[in-house]
């Protein structure tokens, strides 16, 4: 009988479902309490909690605070959506640029594929931009 190794998760689903403990709960939360949840409810262990946390923190994508001896670490999907609208009308902008020196036809159809693409990361609020 073959018996086959269980696959781990990689580090972007770790921080997918990091993200969502944030999106689903809609609290705050102190890198001890991750610690607890993450294991339970998301399957990410307990010692690689940190080091996706703070690679979250880094992209702008959790917040925190340190709050007297304490670090709170908190993320909205309201946020979330207001980042990815900056980041539609950021691009948007740079088509238009681009556009300025070429035909019509061009610029209408990379302003098309960047909104399709703006779209489709708006309707899930678990993908993000870089």
């Amino acid at each position: 009988m073959c018996w086959s190794k269980k696959k781990g998760l990689s580090f972007e689903e770790k921080r997918v479902r990091m993200m969502e403990i944030f999106f689903e709960t809609k609290d705050v939360f102190q890198l001890k309490d991750l610690e607890k949840i993450a294991p339970k409810e998301k399957g990410i262990t307990s010692v690689s909690v940190k080091e996706i946390l703070q690679s979250l923190v880094d992209d702008g994508m959790v917040d925190t605070d340190r709050i007297g001896t304490s670090n709170y670490f908190w993320a909205f999907p309201s946020k979330a959506l207001h980042a990815r609208k900056r980041k539609l009308e950021e691009l948007e902008s740079q088509v238009i640029n681009v556009g300025m020196g070429s035909t019509y036809g061009h610029c209408a159809f990379l302003s098309a594929f960047i909104s399709s693409l703006i779209c489709e990361h708006l309707c899930n609020p678990m993908l993000h931009f870089y």
